[in-house]
């Protein structure tokens, strides 16, 4: 079974009577925290359970050390999905307000804990619901306590320093997710420094969507990432963005495109940019 997989809002709607479904709204606002749990109270998907980006999906950051959105502990993590009702035959269908880069964030961290089938991602998310005029609630799920199995698995990461050590090889393949302004260190809305981090390319996580917020047909995304990484080997490929987020969009896309997972380096430029020894680059 594939690790990435789409699910429209027709599809889902046809399946929410089925007992292993288990929905995650992962909506957040990095201009305001408070923003996704507010909103889901407001109204969400029905059964859907909430998790917060920097509660849930993130350990405490450690200023001068971590970057903005550390990965969580996994035990911590597994509980917290544990009581969201996560079993090993869960059908999970995750969903934020569209762009899917929260949602992706959970994706990611689902197959780090071990969940490699049956996950989703609902295509245009939230905003697709709506449109297709689908219901929302504010009723609370049931919660009745799932029992999955967490193996953590250290091979989908890659360390700063394991990144560093890397830089002058030429099969690398970095890829950046953040927008151009940002990779080439034209503005810098979150972090203390501007740039990018040398060798990378900058692979924006929204050009992996169309004009209607929806993934791009599978070839479309084949065709763009192999345009990025030219005949560079497959497993050599690197994501990384502001903080270990949208990086995961990429990553899922690049799924969708029939890629291996590549590994991530999920401290990202907010890590990377703690350490002054770290070398830095601007422009293209």
């Amino acid at each position: 079974m594939p690790l990435a997989q789409l699910i429209s809002a027709q599809q889902l709607r046809q399946r929410l009577d089925q007992e292993n479904l288990l929905l995650l709204d992962c909506r957040f606002a990095l201009e305001d925290p408070s923003y996704g749990r507010r909103s889901y109270l407001d109204g969400h998907l029905p059964e859907a359970h909430f998790v917060d980006l920097e509660q849930d999906l993130s350990a405490p950051v450690v200023r001068g050390v971590t970057g903005r959105h550390p990965l969580p502990d996994p035990s911590t993590l597994v509980e917290r999905l544990r009581a969201c009702g996560l079993r090993s035959d869960s059908q999970v269908v995750l969903y934020d307000d569209g762009p899917g880069a929260y949602a992706a964030r959970a994706w990611w961290l689902l197959l780090w804990l071990g969940k490699r089938d049956h996950l989703y991602l609902l295509d245009g998310g939230l905003k697709a619901w709506r449109e297709a005029g689908f219901e929302l609630t504010t009723a609370q799920p049931d919660s009745t306590p799932g029992d999955f199995p967490a193996q953590p698995d250290s091979s989908l990461l890659l360390s700063a320093e394991q990144l560093a050590a890397r830089l002058d090889s030429p099969d690398l393949t970095l890829l950046d997710a953040r927008a151009l302004p940002r990779f080439r260190g034209e503005v810098e809305p979150l972090d203390p420094v501007a740039g990018h981090i040398p060798r990378a390319q900058c692979a924006a996580f929204t050009d992996n969507l169309g004009a209607d917020g929806r993934f791009l047909p599978a070839a479309a995304l084949r065709e763009r990432f192999d345009a990025l990484r030219g005949e560079r080997p497959l497993d050599d490929l690197v994501a990384y963005c502001g903080s270990g987020v949208t990086a995961c969009h990429n990553l899922f896309a690049m799924s969708l495109a029939g890629y291996p997972l590549a590994a991530l380096y999920a401290g990202s430029w907010s890590e990377w940019i703690t350490n002054p020894a770290h070398p830095i680059a601007t422009g293209d």
